[in-house]
């Protein structure tokens, strides 16, 4: 199977490291969602990443449903969330919160690249969602006294909060600030020493307007 998508997208990279933290196997196409826009299409009609193309030929798309079913393929005793009930929703909402935070700062970087006039409504509005998002996640995080979010294991919200951190801090460094988020800048720190993260890194390469 491969994995369609840079790993300077925090979608893919998160997708990436959970798939090498459960041992499977995949090649990588690093394909542009602009320059390859074309070649992706031919498995995903959205032309969007990441996309990872089973050995079957199915292509599975969005991050959340490929994280599913590599789930499914590790096993609930493997797998990096629980598999139903309160404590599946307590993790789902803190992925859904850096998730979201990761998509508020993706629209942010395509607004100021490829709009020649920025829209300032559109602007505020992702900065306040940006800096809200931040501003509970670092709460959650502090009030975790764990090595992870969940206890000593690391899971998908650690992954997808480490992702998206990096992502943010690179892209917009005047909305994430070392100083004003300590526990999160020592949560993305520690994953980021993790090896899977060290082998799975692209800087930001935004694309040209």
């Amino acid at each position: 199977m491969f994995l369609i998508g840079q790993y300077d997208s925090p979608f893919v990279r998160r997708v990436a490291i959970a798939m090498r933290l459960y041992g499977a196997a995949f090649d990588h196409k690093p394909w542009s969602t602009f320059g390859d826009a074309d070649e992706i299409a031919r498995y995903n009609p959205l032309r969007r990443v990441p996309t990872l193309v089973l050995d079957d030929g199915e292509a599975l798309i969005d991050s959340t449903a490929i994280l599913d079913y590599l789930d499914e393929q590790a096993g609930p005793e493997k797998a990096m969330i629980p598999p139903h009930g309160p404590e599946r929703r307590r993790h789902l909402r803190l992925i859904a919160l850096a998730t979201g935070l990761g998509d508020k700062s993706v629209s942010l970087v395509y607004e100021s690249v490829l709009r020649k006039e920025q829209l300032r409504l559109w602007v505020d509005r992702c900065e306040a969602q940006i800096s809200g998002a931040l501003d509970v996640l670092e709460q959650e995080r502090a009030s975790a006294r764990t090595p992870y979010l969940f206890g000593a294991r690391i899971g998908h919200s650690d992954i997808a909060l480490a992702c998206v951190l990096r992502f943010t801090g690179e892209a917009h460094p005047e909305l994430y600030k070392a100083s004003r988020y300590p526990t999160l800048t020592a949560h993305a720190a520690h994953c980021e020493a993790l090896p899977p993260f060290q082998e799975i890194v692209q800087p930001l390469a935004p694309p040209k307007g």
